[in-house]
């Protein structure tokens, strides 16, 4: 079978019948050997029946939401590609021309654009067409370089092998952006098709929440992609901090501020802790599935070792704790008197930094091991 145009359900039963007519009324008239499948998602209003009656084939999907039904539904499809889309009424299932084509010629994933196809006055509310979907993709198009427009077009079509290896996980609307993010991380062939939208034929509220699923894609996409959340800020404050001490140590003037050094001290173990964290969310998502390996982790895996970490927190702490120890002999040596803040500070601030840094680094190193200590049964990534 080539093709399985897949719909998720949750009481659906008003608009299902033509949503299916569509379909099928796509596959005869271009003699593309297909089935339509609908992933139920515990529908109560009889949906199953209904979707039976009009032809398709249901399975039911027993863990609640929109990813579950999505997940479910393409590890059950019969076809080589599959096309999925809101059985809503919103979607024209009658003109999936371009998806198949893409998804012959070679796409792994292939994405509608309903800016360019067009939308119906009432089919998108106004936050969604002007706020949530622009500033979503963009931040899409950011994170991972990839030239969507839409990154939230419900109707997209997919070849059903490329998918299962990418493991899909989450059960919610985030599943969207985590089939995308992976896509995208796994380097398969990415295309973008334009497509209609129109009004809903609900005689109910939408499923969508709009502040918070929207707030659930940004969250996803952010820990997904931790070099923006973490690293890159890390690195900007870390550069900050550095570039501060380095000019303390060649300028009197600035050294002579005492409040300057503190800021860069902050900014320096900061930036070490966004640093850190970027590799821990990294390693943590690879190890629980939902973000594939990475190169970069594999080629270091050997340096990133619960031992290594302890060592450069031990050496840190220990030189910043022996620098304070010598500023306290020197006090001492001199009959603990009344200390000038401008000559003693800007060797006080720098090794109470270094402490902080190789305690923070030997702790980091810790929580790894921890980590890798629960993963351990299930571990799919490089060990810490």
């Amino acid at each position: 079978m080539e093709l399985t145009i897949l719909m998720p359900c949750l009481n659906e039963a008003r608009t299902l019948p033509e949503c299916i007519a569509k379909a099928r009324s796509f596959l005869e008239r271009t003699g593309i050997q297909g089935e339509v499948l609908i992933a139920d998602n515990g529908s109560t209003d009889g949906s199953q029946e209904v979707a039976r009656a009009a032809g398709a084939r249901v399975v039911p999907v027993s863990v609640r939401g929109y990813g579950a039904a999505l997940n479910t539904g393409i590890a059950a499809a019969h076809g080589r590609y599959v096309i999925m889309g809101d059985s809503d009424g919103s979607y024209d299932f009658e003109h999936l021309e371009g998806y198949v084509e893409r998804l012959r010629g070679g796409a792994d994933l292939v994405m509608g654009n309903r800016f360019a196809g067009g939308i119906a006055p009432g089919a998108m509310p106004f936050l969604h067409r002007y706020l949530g979907n622009p500033v979503l993709s963009f931040v899409g198009r950011l994170f991972f370089r990839i030239p969507i427009r839409d990154f939230h077009c419900g109707l997209r079509g997919v070849a059903r092998d490329a998918m299962l290896k990418l493991g899909l996980v989450t059960p919610g609307m985030e599943f969207a952006s985590e089939m995308i993010a992976k896509a995208a991380l796994a380097h398969l062939r990415i295309e973008e098709v334009p497509t209609t939208l129109s009004p809903d034929g609900r005689d109910r509220p939408p499923h969508l929440r709009t502040w918070r699923d929207g707030w659930r894609h940004l969250r996803f996409l952010l820990l997904f992609c931790p070099r923006w959340l973490f690293l890159y800020p890390g690195l900007v404050l870390m550069a900050f901090g550095l570039g501060g001490f380095a000019v303390a140590a060649t300028s009197p003037t600035f050294i002579e501020r005492i409040h300057s050094l503190l800021y860069m001290s902050a900014a320096t173990i900061l930036g070490a802790q966004m640093i850190q964290l970027a590799v821990l969310t990294k390693w943590i998502g690879i190890l629980s599935g939902v973000v594939p390996p990475q190169p970069w982790l594999q080629r270091w895996d050997a340096f990133f070792r619960v031992e290594n970490g302890l060592v450069a927190g031990f050496v840190g702490a220990g030189i910043g704790l022996f620098w304070s120890a010598r500023l306290v002999f020197d006090w001492g040596a001199s009959g603990f008197g009344a200390l000038d803040p401008t000559q003693t500070m800007r060797q006080v601030i720098p090794a109470v930094t270094l402490m902080i840094l190789g305690v923070q680094a030997a702790a980091g190193a810790l929580f790894a091991g921890a980590v890798h200590f629960c993963w351990l049964p299930r571990q799919r990534g490089p060990t810490p």
